[in-house]
């Protein structure tokens, strides 16, 4: 008796647009958003560079609110990343070494502020605070799975039974849990 076909994952990122030029436009982001809507994770990246090679990386991230982003830094190597929000809003959080809270921004596409610009060894994650969110993420390339985040010793791992807990815990430096 043969096996039952398992069901691929669902991917992280969806393929990118493969032509010279690439028009940002509201299918673009609705694609994205649809994505994300679909994805278990609550989010995915529609990179707009052609290949993980590529010396910079360029991408539309879509995330709806309850995705979880375990807070991280690009350290090694050394990468700073740009995050510019096109469509509904987040709370952006950076942290001490020792995990304490350090800075929080909300961001939003309609608010006064609406994007910000990361050094390279800055611990850092940000919450969706609407749905439908999407954002214009910038960073140097290539990537690499393996060195492309360095997640923080102190925050619970992306789908690990703590993680839940803790996201409550970030959104209620906004005084929003749902």
């Amino acid at each position: 008796m043969e096996p039952a076909p398992t069901k691929p994952a669902f991917p992280l990122a969806l393929p990118a647009p493969s032509t010279a030029v690439t028009v940002l436009s509201q299918d673009l982001l609705q694609a994205a958003i649809t994505g994300s809507r679909q994805s278990p994770r609550r989010r995915i990246i529609l990179p707009l560079h052609q290949a993980a090679g590529d010396s910079l990386h360029r991408m539309l991230n879509a995330i709806q609110p309850r995705s979880y982003i375990p807070p991280h830094r690009h350290l090694n190597p050394p990468k700073a990343e740009s995050i510019v929000v096109l469509r509904g809003a987040i709370l952006y959080l950076t942290f001490t070494a020792a995990g304490a809270v350090e800075q929080t921004h909300r961001l939003g596409a309609d608010l006064p502020t609406f994007g910000v610009d990361i050094q390279p060894g800055v611990y850092h994650t940000f919450l969706a605070l609407a749905e439908d969110t999407v954002l214009f993420e910038v960073k140097p390339g290539p990537y690499e799975k393996a060195s492309d985040k360095d997640f923080a010793p102190w925050a619970p791992a992306e789908a690990s039974a703590e993680a839940e807990a803790y996201l409550d815990q970030l959104y209620r430096f906004c005084g929003k849990k749902d």
